[in-house]
């Protein structure tokens, strides 16, 4: 009898799961990830970016196996990504899902990424985007979605919390509280209270301190937007606060610029000095932030003496710190997929707190989800209030007018350039 009741039920179960192929999906957040296909169908995936390896969306791979043991999904790195992911997409091999990028909609040279693209915001597909922020989803022309965020980024500082609580000292919330945190411990005698990489303008101490400050400075002024997006001669004067802030930032001793200038690279160098034990703040992005654990143990310094540390935002105003709230990697389905039911069901499963908490703990990545508070190392950002919340998709600047502001802020920074010279100079910085 006990065979027998065993026997029906499993029968009973796979009808079931069988049945749930005729239903229309549901978000996996909702009320649980729920199967909609045949479990027992046999499928492979193929996903494609530009990482090298990319352990923490294998994790991903194998806990979707639990629901579709037969379902083969595999990441394949392409070489110059960027540049090729058109040609990939366009040939006969082409993958099921594949890395995008917000900055590439609306530039000819990556179109193919965005006409192969899926429309996301479908609600037939069942994803669950209200657990993503909706501030770092891409707004398009015509409302489709061909992205969404899996992992997010900002900038920010790393904050040595045990030279804090030595020195009795809390982290700063606003600009004031900054300097005289800075003061306080070079009165105490860490000679350089913030680091960060200065050797090139990219992802430089002077981009990540300033423009979440500059973001703000512009945000809800559609004018100023245009006109800087046009890279319009007479916009540069909209980057003089900012400008006339990172001086100040400069001229009130927050910062070294001659042991900054030693750090060589913006990722592991910045995460190794920082690991030295003697620097109370590291100015850097989530991405140099992610590969900190990692690094742990490459560290003879931090192996001798590990301390606790946190990833906090720049307090650059007497308000508060603003958060940049910015997505980093985003996924696409391609449309054309052989394979695009299975590949819309990994994504269904994919995009749910749930899993998108665990893929970006485990990558150490922010992650794009509302709830920031399960991840110690970013839970500071989760705090700031959300009139502090700023976000280029909204704002609406293009990745061109970025540029100009970096290679001025870099020049004001570094003393090649004066603020009227490097506002004079707007728009005419080649890359």
């Amino acid at each position: 009898m006990k065979k027998t009741f065993c026997t029906g039920f499993a029968i009973l179960t796979a009808i079931s799961l069988t049945a749930c192929g005729t239903e229309n999906p549901k978000p996996a957040s909702k009320e649980g990830f729920r199967p909609s296909l045949d479990t027992s169908s046999v499928s492979h995936i193929n996903i494609v970016g530009g990482y090298s390896n990319f352990e923490a969306l294998e994790a991903e791979f194998d806990r979707f196996n639990e629901y579709y043991p037969n379902a083969e999904l595999v990441f394949t790195k392409i070489d110059d990504y960027n540049n090729m992911i058109g040609t990939v997409l366009n040939g006969t091999d082409a993958p099921d899902i594949y890395v995008n990028y917000s900055w590439m909609y609306g530039r000819e040279p990556y179109k193919a990424s965005i006409d192969h693209a899926e429309n996301l915001a479908d609600p037939a597909l069942g994803l669950d985007l209200d657990c993503i922020r909706s501030n770092i989803i891409l707004n398009t022309d015509d409302g489709t979605l061909p992205m969404i965020p899996v992992f997010s980024n900002t900038y920010g500082m790393l904050v040595n919390n045990d030279l804090f609580e030595k020195e009795g000292l809390s982290v700063p919330a606003t600009y004031q509280e900054l300097t005289e945190v800075c003061k306080a411990f070079r009165e105490k005698g860490y000679e350089c209270p913030i680091m960060g990489f200065s050797r090139e303008e990219t992802t430089s101490l002077f981009t990540v301190t300033i423009y979440p400050y500059f973001c703000r400075t512009v945000a809800g002024d559609k004018d100023a937007v245009r006109k800087l997006n046009a890279l319009d001669p007479s916009a540069g004067e909209y980057i003089r606060p900012s400008l006339e802030k990172i001086l100040q930032f400069l001229n009130d001793g927050c910062v070294d610029l001659d042991a900054c200038a030693e750090i060589e690279n913006n990722y592991e160098a910045v995460i190794l000095r920082f690991f030295e034990g003697d620097i109370p703040m590291m100015a850097c992005s989530g991405d140099t932030v992610s590969g900190t654990k990692k690094r742990e143990s490459r560290s003879e310094a931090f192996i001798a003496k590990p301390f606790s540390y946190t990833f906090s935002p720049i307090p650059m105003s007497d308000e508060g710190a603003y958060f940049l709230d910015m997505p980093n990697l985003q996924f696409s389905v391609n449309k054309g997929s052989t394979n695009l039911d299975m590949a819309n069901e990994f994504l269904r499963f994919l995009i749910s707190s749930k899993e998108l908490n665990e893929m970006a703990q485990n990558k150490g990545l922010m992650s794009p989800t509302k709830d920031l508070s399960y991840n110690r190392m970013y839970s500071a950002f989760g705090e700031i209030p959300e009139s502090r919340i700023l976000s280029p998709e909204v704002i609406g600047l293009t990745d061109d007018a970025v540029y100009q502001f970096r290679q001025a802020v870099y020049g004001v920074g570094t003393g090649t350039m004066t603020i009227d010279e490097a506002i004079g100079g707007f728009g005419s910085f080649t890359q």
